[in-house]
């Protein structure tokens, strides 16, 4: 098992729950996700990934104009 997850950002704590989950059975997960350093989740799970990878300024989606308001990461938990 492996999974990449870009989850719906309303929901995020419990899409981040949910890889460090799956992480504990012995699968790979690969999240592209705010930075919310400040967060409950991200000192719970975030911080017990094996890798956490910080995008260099905000990402921007090909048919939007601005970018997004907050940076990114990506966050990948081995299994």
């Amino acid at each position: 098992g492996r999974s990449y997850v870009n989850p719906p950002y309303s929901e995020i704590s419990n899409w981040v729950k949910k890889a460090f989950e799956e992480h504990q059975k012995g699968k790979l997960v690969v999240m592209l996700i705010p930075s919310r350093t400040d967060t409950k989740w991200w000192h719970e799970h975030v911080m017990q990934a094996k890798e956490i990878r910080f995008i260099k300024g905000r990402l921007k989606f090909d048919e939007h104009k601005n970018n997004a308001p907050f940076p990114s990461c990506i966050v990948i938990f081995k299994p």
